[in-house]
């Protein structure tokens, strides 16, 4: 057994002595969070095969995801997602890892689906609904062609500065989780537009000010989440888009476009800054049960 896990067993247990003094949890629910979290660390082991404190939020939705997958109960999922969050934060309190990797993870409600990838004509619909015309518009319209064209995180696409963009070679610079650098390819349409808006609209929104990011709002400053998430469920109503349409649902609909269409495993995971391809294949699973739903509809013995 390494140094670093039994530190961590130490720290499990001084968690669950936390529950049982502190909290009064009863035997049977300390023994349910006890199996978990044990099967949870075994799974940390052999499959993503590093330390619990490199383990990032996407490597969680995978697991969660797998849960549900392999038919688990809703309210297990439940009970495993408490007890994870409930580990991370005295983790975090006790020093061991610095962030804590379930502070942000937006788990689905139990019952509902993952993400629905969108349809190509979906994205052109979306895609279509900025008026470039429009210095604003303008902004959107290379905001969402560059969120598709690379797959970025929204934070990711938030963040950029102009020491980020190579448009000579076509090619962002993205910091993901831990800051860990990644070169992403930019798609000749979103690299004309994104040009397009640096030098006509860009100028006028930054005014005199020495601004770096590359997105701004109508004061001059880094656009915030908030106000990009307000833009696109405005398109995607628009654009009459009857799903739910976030900026994850365009990262997930990146990765399965590119799969579908021949991309390898690898290059997605690279370009995603996923940090184990585990994490990626969730992708091969969803590409399989859309071949699986076309063979049921179009050959003439699968019924």
């Amino acid at each position: 057994m390494s140094k670093d896990s039994d530190k961590v067993n130490r720290l499990v247990d001084a968690y669950l002595d936390h529950l049982r003094v502190e909290r009064g949890l009863a035997r049977n629910t300390l023994e349910a969070y006890s199996r978990d979290l044990t099967e949870y660390l075994l799974w940390v082991e052999n499959t993503l095969k590093r330390p619990l404190r490199n383990v990032q939020e996407e490597d969680l939705r995978f697991y969660i995801l797998g849960k549900k997958q392999g038919g688990m109960s809703a309210r297990s999922i439940r009970r495993k997602v408490s007890s994870l969050r409930g580990l991370y934060r005295f983790l975090q309190k006790e020093g061991y890892m610095k962030e804590d990797p379930t502070a942000l993870l937006d788990v689905p409600r139990l019952g509902t689906p993952l993400p629905k990838d969108l349809t190509l004509d979906e994205v052109d619909r979306l895609l279509a609904q900025p008026d470039p015309a429009e210095p604003l518009g303008l902004r959107n319209q290379a905001m969402l062609e560059l969120l598709y064209a690379t797959g970025l995180r929204v934070s990711e696409l938030l963040a950029l500065t102009l020491k980020d963009l190579n448009l000579e070679v076509g090619y962002v610079v993205a910091y993901g989780k831990g800051k860990k650098e990644r070169l992403v390819p930019v798609g000749e349409v979103a690299l004309e537009t994104l040009k397009e808006y640096l030098t006509s609209v860009r100028p006028g929104l930054a005014k005199s000010r020495r601004v770096s990011h590359v997105f701004l709002n109508r004061s001059g400053r880094g656009l915030s989440r908030q106000g990009f998430w307000k833009l696109l469920h405005q398109y995607a109503l628009q654009a009459g888009i009857s799903s739910p349409v976030t900026p994850h649902v365009l990262r997930h609909s990146f990765a399965t476009h590119l799969l579908e269409r021949g991309a390898d495993l690898r290059s997605v995971q690279l370009m995603l800054g996923h940090a184990s391809i585990s994490t990626t294949q969730i992708y091969t699973h969803l590409n399989r049960e859309k071949l699986k739903q076309i063979y049921q509809r179009h050959h003439p013995r699968a019924k």
